[in-house]
């Protein structure tokens, strides 16, 4: 048996694409009697446990958060950093774990490095050195160092997508760093058994927030008439996002934050999913929108090329004009879109979770330690 110590201030209801991950992941290392796993994350109010299964303990730590779920401010993280620090240490100081866990190299990789264990680091987007422009300066003066510091002490690093593999390689050159792509819950995310909408139905599930570039899909849709958009999240930008929709007579539903169980029934609802995303990783929305059968279009950056072919149409970031093209494109061929949903569905079922848990699985094991 191995016992495994997993570090991620992200964990539902918090956070987003990571916190799903690590969510589903359990799910599958649940079944697993050959691991035995604690995940050290935030709480968001007091300090508890939770015994998520009779091999995986949960143990949650105020971090004080506040205001949107899904984002993590600077001091958020700072705090998480340092408390979950502190309670790793007396962790490990009561327990032997064989391995450390580490979602995000910054703050949590770092965490993992200075409790002396073995320990590997998955990258997930942010925490790779020029992956969010809010994090420049930090990167070019402290990240960039770190990152190289705590990825060369790791017994394995291992990025979510190729493209985010490639962008840290720009930052250390000789890292070697493996690809274990994002899953998907293929029996959870379905496609619908026919929809029958008068106009086009267009939705997006991520953070209202301008890395994911919504304002750009708001301004292609403007004076295309038959077309909907629902967009599904909450963040700072929600107040200028409704502003420009009424401004523009765009058609949008905000539907704010909703629970995750929640976002397979509303991706049912739509004919075609969009993600016109400036910056990102391996997107946990794509995915789930593939295996719920719906058509991307998404914007060329971070994993889209590995995820969307014959599925979608992927068009350069910030592009409005391409953008409103992609989008007239799937409105007037609905045969061409009855063929991408099917693909979609098709690549997804590849893509489970059981499946990634499964590789992960295979580096614990295959360490020696």
């Amino acid at each position: 048996m191995k016992r495994i110590l997993i570090l991620n201030y992200e964990f539902p209801p918090l956070g987003g694409g990571a916190a799903n991950a690590t969510y589903y992941f359990l799910k599958e290392f649940a079944k697993d009697p050959s691991l035995e796993i604690d995940l050290v994350t935030s709480s968001l109010d007091t300090y508890r446990t939770e015994q998520f299964a009779p091999n995986i303990t949960i143990h949650y730590l105020d971090i004080g958060k506040k205001g949107n779920l899904h984002y993590q401010s600077n001091a958020a993280l700072l705090r998480y950093a340092w408390r979950a620090y502190r309670y790793a240490r007396r962790l490990v100081g009561r327990e032997r774990f064989d391995l450390v866990h580490a979602f995000f190299g910054i703050p949590c990789g770092y965490i993992a490095m200075k409790l002396g264990l073995p320990y590997i680091v998955s990258l997930r987007g942010s925490d790779v050195p020029f992956y969010n422009a809010r994090f420049y300066w930090l990167d070019m003066l402290f990240f960039r160092r770190m990152s190289r510091r705590i990825w060369k002490r790791a017994n394995a690093v291992i990025a979510n997508s190729a493209a985010l593999k490639e962008l840290a390689y720009a930052s250390v050159p000789a890292q070697e760093i493996g690809v274990i792509y994002n899953g998907v819950a293929t029996d959870e995310f379905l496609p619908a058994q026919g929809n029958a909408h008068d106009d086009l139905h267009l939705i997006s599930t991520g953070r209202l927030i301008e890395r994911k570039g919504y304002r750009y899909l708001i301004e292609a849709l403007a004076g295309i008439e038959g077309v909907t958009l629902t967009l599904v999240g909450d963040g700072n930008q929600k107040s200028e996002l409704e502003a420009l929709a009424d401004t523009h007579g765009v058609r949008v539903q905000f539907a704010g934050s909703q629970r995750h169980e929640e976002i397979p029934a509303l991706l049912a609802e739509a004919d075609v999913f969009v993600l016109p995303s400036l910056n990102e990783g391996m997107s946990n929305s794509v995915l789930e929108a593939m295996a719920a059968g719906l058509p991307i279009i998404t914007t060329d950056t971070g994993g889209s090329a590995e995820l969307v072919h014959d599925n979608g149409i992927i068009v350069p970031k910030a592009d409005v004009a391409a953008l409103r093209a992609a989008t007239l494109t799937l409105k007037e061929d609905p045969a061409l879109r009855a063929t991408m949903a099917r693909r979609s569905r098709e690549r997804a079922l590849k893509m489970s979770w059981h499946a990634v848990a499964g590789e992960y699985r295979n580096v614990y094991h295959a360490l020696q330690i």
